[in-house]
């Protein structure tokens, strides 16, 4: 079994009271603030899921290739509006036109973007589009320059780490810029070790309990379960993924599951790296709920956790182990609340890709969904 949830973090931030929308307030033990709201960023006109902020408040987004071909995959937001980014030609791909392009130079279905602290914009293409089989050459990750928006990085990944039925869905990045974190929320959920320096990438806990499915969990939206019109339900493997600032622990979960895992780093780049069994290794946090999208704030402090189930966000503190997450605020219009970020100022952005409306679930619905980005705005 793995070991009990020991926290190392700073110390324990004073909680706080938040009032929730459409909610009973959920109180905490200690100082009161005014209550949580929402602020629209921007509106889509497509299924949006990853959001980043910038170091220098640009903010990134990204539309993968589901239910539609969507016209752009990366895009800076601009004055609410979108910009292809890093430019119009790595934009240029389409379904239809896949024996036309390079799929390792262009973005086929990008899942996750990712700013990093050393200038970068880091791009996550599992290159599945509809959650299909792989495109060969296009799963990658992708350094973009924020200064230039130049290409300073290309690491392709082969069968042997983005196997067919995986869909490398989201990422962090060591403080010191050597390792990268990838989930896979595919068919046979793992996390994906990618040294930076080399381009070598390994699959590691590939099949172990912690990054699969749940069996018997049903993931449900507006209190039905959540299935397609042959009866499938979500089947999604390890796919939030959080790092503590310091960079000593990875945390994830399955969204067909309701736990959070945790894992030594240095477990990961010695013994993991190195070939030897780590499942033993895996340590239970607690009990998250259905949960997609995972945020550490950058004082170590708290998790910010979407909860698609109830339109709402959750936090849990890292420094109580065994408490739950507690509610911060539930709101009708997080309609799948999906990607978190944390901009300069500690605002804390959030996407909503509205899943359980899309085409896969809702033959009816429109095949380009609209969307939206949030920011948390504590009331003053």
């Amino acid at each position: 079994m793995p070991s009990p949830f020991r926290a190392r973090l700073v110390p324990v931030l004073a909680a706080i009271s938040l009032t929730l929308a459409a909610a009973p307030a959920f109180a905490w033990n200690g100082p009161v603030e005014k209550g949580v709201s929402l602020e629209k960023v921007a509106d889509f006109g497509h299924q949006v899921t990853g959001v980043t902020v910038a170091e220098d408040g640009r903010i990134f987004v990204n539309f993968p290739r589901w239910t539609e071909d969507s016209p752009v995959s990366v895009a800076e937001v601009k004055d609410g509006a979108i910009v292809p980014f890093p430019n119009e030609a790595w934009n240029a791909w389409r379904n239809a036109r896949k024996d036309e392009l390079s799929p390792g130079e262009h973005w086929v279905c990008v899942q996750s973007v990712v700013a990093d602290r050393q200038g970068n914009v880091w791009v996550l293409d599992p290159a599945a589009p509809a959650q299909g089989p792989i495109v060969p050459g296009g799963p990658k990750l992708v350094r973009v320059s924020l200064a230039s928006n130049a290409v300073l990085q290309n690491i392709r990944f082969d069968e042997s780490v983005a196997t067919q039925g995986s869909y490398l869905n989201d990422v962090r990045f060591s403080p010191d810029g050597k390792w990268a974190y990838i989930t896979d929320s595919g068919v046979r959920g793992a996390i994906v070790l990618v040294d930076l320096g080399t381009g070598e990438a390994k699959r590691l806990l590939d099949g172990d309990p912690s990054t699969q499915p749940k069996k018997g969990l049903v993931v449900t939206a507006d209190g039905k379960p959540l299935r397609r019109p042959d009866g499938k339900g979500i089947e999604f493997a390890a796919d939030g993924i959080a790092l503590s600032p310091d960079g000593q622990y990875l945390y994830w979960q399955a969204i067909k599951g309701d736990t959070l895992y945790r894992i030594a780093t240095r477990v990961l780049a010695e013994e993991g790296w190195r070939g030897d069994d780590i499942g033993a290794k895996v340590e239970t946090v607690g009990r998250n709920g259905v949960a997609d999208g995972l945020l550490i704030d950058r004082g170590g402090r708290l998790m910010y956790i979407t909860s698609p189930e109830d339109d709402s966000v959750k936090v849990r503190n890292l420094q109580l182990p065994g408490s739950a997450p507690r509610l911060v605020i539930r709101d009708p219009r997080l309609r799948w609340p999906d990607t978190f970020s944390q901009g300069p100022d500690g605002s804390v952005y959030v996407t909503t890709s509205r899943i359980q409306d899309s085409a896969f679930f809702k033959p009816g619905a429109p095949i380009a969904l609209p969307t939206s980005l949030w920011r948390l705005k504590n009331g003053r």
